[in-house]
């Protein structure tokens, strides 16, 4: 794993070419806070910022009037003096050492409701911030008591999440369509099912957004996983690529501007779906863009890449071979555009001779199926 040198100067206070190329777990770095502050936003919302040396890795919990963030290795910093800004909820801010946690108690002047999630965001460093968790909270009714560490892991492994499951193209929509004749919709479609059937076993509510060979337009499969209130949303597709010898997985997120030329091609290709039946996806468009919040969108792009890593490190883990590149790209795919945090997953290339009948065979079949039921089980869906 590579190392920056911010990191390694972080740690080290020095930077040697010895320590350049150790891997990260060799010093397991403690976390450290910089600073915490508060201040206020439109609609009259709290703001808490909380920042570290390093991302962090939190947990909240609503004791009476209070808000406690939990941060992972974190040490605390006896000498740092919170700024708090007056007016917010926020009456004082206190630190606690709890091994190796660090807690961030906020005492408030009311009492919150527990705070979704599209009120939360992680901001990479940039200028003279380092990495910043940032709240955005209001006052309402009084929110759970905090529970013991048991019963919070007990709560969390026997909620049920809701992922929604896109199986891409159908119907008059074929999708790219392979040598042998195999079409991407029905690739996906098979994948998709298998998926629902483990992930339902596994304790999630799965939805699919087809279950037969219909056609959707893209604003109706981002829809469903708003009006389902979906926690994950999965979108399947097959890849085509003009070299027949292109092979491997690839996973996308939503992004304004593409990451590389060829993340653009293929969101363009795929958003090129809806040509066959164009009316009323600018307006959907327009009203999604308009009611997601500068907030929600980075929250929301925050916990995609989250996920779209794990996915790929559970893909790799499993032998799937991946198409050459990073792990993630970004591109503005249409199917993604929505307040549900999600990727685009290319589980091979139909172009490729061999790819194309591994991705017909039942066993290749399950095996991306239970790659991706693990990076559903491992995603923390409270970040």
């Amino acid at each position: 794993m590579k190392v920056s040198r911010r990191t390694i100067l972080q740690v080290t206070g020095f930077c040697t070419l010895a320590i350049a190329l150790m891997p990260k777990m060799a010093f397991a770095a403690r976390n450290s806070l910089r600073t915490v502050r508060t201040g206020l936003q439109p609609g009259n919302k709290t703001r808490l910022v909380i920042e570290t040396s390093q991302r962090p890795s939190y947990s909240l919990s609503y004791p009476a009037n209070q808000l406690i963030v939990t941060l992972s290795n974190t040490s605390a910093n006896a000498s740092l003096a919170p700024t708090l800004v007056s007016g917010t909820l926020v009456k004082s801010i206190t630190q606690a050492q709890v091994g190796d946690k660090l807690q961030i108690i906020a005492n408030l002047s009311k009492p919150i409701n527990e705070i979704p999630k599209g009120q939360i965001m992680i901001l990479s460093p940039n200028g003279d911030n380092d990495y910043r968790l940032v709240i955005d909270f209001v006052a309402g009714q009084p929110g759970s008591v905090a529970k013991t560490n048991t019963q919070q892991q007990k709560s969390v492994s026997t909620e049920k999440y809701t992922i929604v499951i896109d199986a891409g193209h159908g119907g008059k929509d074929p999708g790219c369509i392979g040598k042998n004749g195999t079409k991407e919709k029905t690739v996906v479609l098979a994948v998709a099912k298998k998926l629902k059937t483990k992930l339902d076993a596994a304790g999630f509510k799965t939805y699919l957004t087809r279950s037969g060979d219909t056609y959707l337009k893209l604003a109706q499969r981002a829809e469903i996983g708003e009006k389902k209130r979906a926690d994950l949303f999965l979108s399947l597709h097959a890849n085509a690529n003009p070299s027949r010898s292109m092979k491997g997985f690839s996973i996308y997120t939503l992004s304004e501007k593409a990451s590389d030329e060829e993340a653009q091609k293929l969101a363009d290709a795929e958003n090129a779906a809806d040509k066959i039946d164009v009316s009323g996806f600018e307006q959907f468009d327009k009203d999604i863009r308009v009611a997601l919040s500068a907030l929600q969108q980075h929250a929301v792009a925050e916990m995609s890449v989250e996920y779209a890593n794990g996915c790929a490190k559970q893909f790799k883990s499993m032998k799937i071979t991946q198409q050459p590149g990073p792990d993630v790209r970004h591109a503005p795919f249409a199917v993604l555009r929505s307040t549900v945090p999600g990727a685009l997953l290319e589980l091979g290339h139909l172009s490729n001779a061999t790819e194309e009948k591994l991705l017909t065979s039942a066993s290749h079949q399950d095996k991306l199926v239970n790659a991706i039921v693990k990076s559903v089980k491992a995603y923390n869906f409270d970040v």
